[in-house]
């Protein structure tokens, strides 16, 4: 090799590490989320590009996203996911599992990481999330939701709901909750996903789920099924897509998805056949292409 040769890969090794560090988007400044309280609530924040900000449905947490985030953060999406007050890596404070506190975490979420034009994903109970955060907080962040087989608008059965649940079916599912959470999960999770699912996939998601205090996953529970959003629902204005699956056993599409879309000004209900309510899960690539199309939109 003459001198030549060796100056020139001299230079090379020079320029490309620059290069590549040029390539290299910007890391997102270290940010610890508190809550008003002074809840430490923890958080993912992978990609660079235009925010999505995935909120779990009850006694799920950031992890269930990994699917998503994977996907879309390699798509130009910075994907935010945390974990809910007594979930996963969140502290469990004992207090604060009603909507109007957890409405305010999420507010704690997006200021700050002092996001704007923000697209949330809102799986099952963090639907009524985002509706007490819209309807308290305002849309000034928020450019667009995605309802993901909410649970909203109503669950409970009263006078003026009886599409409802009867309020004594909650109440003995919380006393078997208290009894043995894990065989719960046992006997209940094969509806929540297809029989396609693989066992290992059904154990991670039991995993995550048993992350979730007792506390927590109860009194989350009764705030889910106790609050009635029908009246804020319908004062929403920022655009809405409502996505389930017409298998969706934890939710029924008829009492749930489709009512929550009729009452949003403007929104659009998108079924997909044959879903149950892990749908992110069981659907991942129709629903990763949906919520980047719709991010895009």
């Amino acid at each position: 090799m003459n001198r030549r040769s060796i100056l020139a890969l001299g230079a090379t090794a020079t320029v490309l590490p620059l290069q590549a560090q040029a390539a290299k988007p910007r890391p997102h400044r270290a940010v610890q989320v508190v809550a008003r309280d002074g809840t430490r609530l923890f958080h993912r924040d992978w990609g660079d590009g235009a925010p999505m900000v995935f909120m779990a449905g009850w006694t799920l947490t950031s992890e269930a996203w990994a699917y998503q985030a994977a996907d879309l953060s390699d798509q130009g999406v910075r994907c935010i996911a945390y974990d809910r007050r007594g979930h996963g890596r969140s502290a469990d404070p004992g207090r604060g599992y009603d909507i109007d506190t957890l409405a305010d975490d999420l507010d704690s979420v997006l200021t700050a990481l002092d996001l704007t034009g923000v697209t949330i994903v809102a799986h099952s109970m963090a639907s009524g999330e985002i509706t007490r955060y819209l309807t308290r907080h305002g849309q000034g962040r928020i450019a667009r939701v995605v309802y993901l087989a909410p649970t909203t608008p109503f669950l409970t059965r009263t006078a003026d709901n009886p599409q409802g649940a009867p309020a004594a079916y909650f109440e003995q599912a919380r006393k078997t909750w208290k009894t043995d959470f894990p065989r719960w999960l046992d006997d209940n999770t094969d509806p929540f996903v297809t029989s396609q699912t693989s066992a290992g996939m059904k154990d991670w998601i039991k995993s995550i789920m048993l992350t979730c205090s007792m506390q927590a996953l109860v009194e989350c529970n009764k705030a889910m099924v106790g609050t009635d959003f029908r009246q804020e629902l319908t004062r929403l204005a920022v655009p809405c897509l409502v996505i389930q699956g017409d298998k969706d056993m934890s939710a029924p599409l008829a009492l749930t998805g489709r009512r929550t879309a009729e009452l949003i000004p403007g929104a659009k209900l998108v079924v997909y056949e044959g879903a149950p309510h892990g749908l992110f899960i069981t659907h991942m690539d129709r629903l990763n292409a949906d919520l980047l199309a719709y991010a895009r939109s």
